[in-house]
């Protein structure tokens, strides 16, 4: 494999282009998925909002209000982590149950952790007399919001992820793809049956792996052997002018990504790279481990004048797809410079 000049720690910030910045399953998103760090800064912003709007009634002046605003926060703040702490150690516990126990499990610990922010406000002497009822009944009401915002997440995940499973097997049956494919192995079979018989078993699992139902989640180990066979086929259409270096991190094949996520990147790289370019391109496809996150790219060389045409649709859908398997905690970039264009995914490992 040749390798080609590309500096691939230089930071995105760099590129020119879009810089984007995930799909869980049905089931998995019913339950109350506390233990990511996006939901559980707004759940923590969602109830502060709470807080701030609750001491506008009593406050008469902005100082009177900030100072207050700090009292509730330190009620507030560390029953709403507690509650996500619960949340997220039970969530094994909690997925047995249906919605509506969920539910009902969700606003008894809402209610608690308001009884909790009282008990704080008591004996810190900022209160006489501690509402207990009031603090459990904004405690459950808070829950309550928080809960429907899982719903919501996990409702919406469902339509998204269909739309993406339809997109994703429309990209992965193009005709011209399978006709070049088949002819290509037409070619070798007097000549090199051998490689025809290789080039057509990875286009069989190639399709197996787009047609059959993957689950919503998937190794990049698995993604990583499925990105071979592609370039393996590409590799008996294109000959020299694909040119191709990989550089794979052992330690990142654990990480976690929806079925066929990387494969829509080497068709661009392929469609907008290689095809049009009378001399080809080289694609690299790397992954590495840095502590516990792992970085993915995909890169390739563009002929001159060629720039991002034709690329958008793809990287949006693998951008959603990201969003909403890892939330925050997965980041998605692209862009283009000096020549290559880069796509660079980062995922927990």
């Amino acid at each position: 494999m040749n390798s080609f000049p590309m500096q691939d720690s230089q930071p995105l910030s760099g590129f020119h282009g879009p810089q984007d910045g995930l799909r869980t399953s049905p089931a998995a998103a019913a339950q109350f998925d506390a233990c990511r760090s996006g939901v559980v800064l707004r759940s923590v912003l969602l109830v502060e909002l709470a807080v701030a709007v609750a001491a506008m009634y009593v406050a008469v002046d902005f100082s009177q209000w900030s100072a207050l605003l700090a009292v509730l926060t330190g009620a507030a703040l560390p029953a709403t982590l507690a509650w996500l702490l619960l949340i997220c150690l039970l969530k094994r516990v909690l997925g047995r149950l249906n919605r509506a126990g969920q539910t009902m499990v969700g606003v008894l610990f809402g209610a608690l952790g308001g009884v909790a922010g009282c008990a704080v406000l008591y004996g810190a002497g900022f209160l006489s007399q501690p509402p207990w009822w009031a603090g459990a009944g904004s405690g459950a009401l808070l829950a309550a919001v928080l809960v429907t915002m899982f719903i919501l997440r996990a409702r919406s995940a469902m339509p998204a992820s269909a739309a993406a499973r339809l997109a994703e097997l429309q990209a992965r049956i193009r005709p011209h793809f399978l006709f070049n494919a088949l002819n290509s192995a037409i070619a070798l079979v007097h000549k090199e049956p051998a490689r025809a018989e290789a080039l057509l078993e990875d286009l069989s699992d190639l399709f197996r792996h787009a047609l059959v139902e993957q689950g919503e989640v998937v190794t990049l180990a698995q993604e990583v052997e499925l990105a071979r066979r592609y370039l393996a086929i590409e590799q008996v259409r294109f000959g020299e002018r694909l040119r191709v270096q990989w550089a794979i991190d052992e330690r990142a094949n654990g990480a976690r990504l929806p079925p066929l996520l990387l494969q829509p990147l080497l068709e661009n790289a392929v469609k907008h790279g290689v095809e049009p370019s009378v001399t080809g391109a080289e694609i690299k496809f790397s992954t590495e481990r840095r502590g516990s996150m792992v970085l993915i790219k995909v890169s390739n060389t563009v002929p001159a004048g060629q720039g991002l045409r034709g690329n958008g649709l793809a990287l949006r859908n693998v951008r959603d797809r990201l969003g909403l398997l890892h939330d925050l905690e997965g980041q998605f970039h692209a862009g283009l410079k000096d020549g290559v264009f880069q796509v660079r995914i980062e995922v927990p490992a």
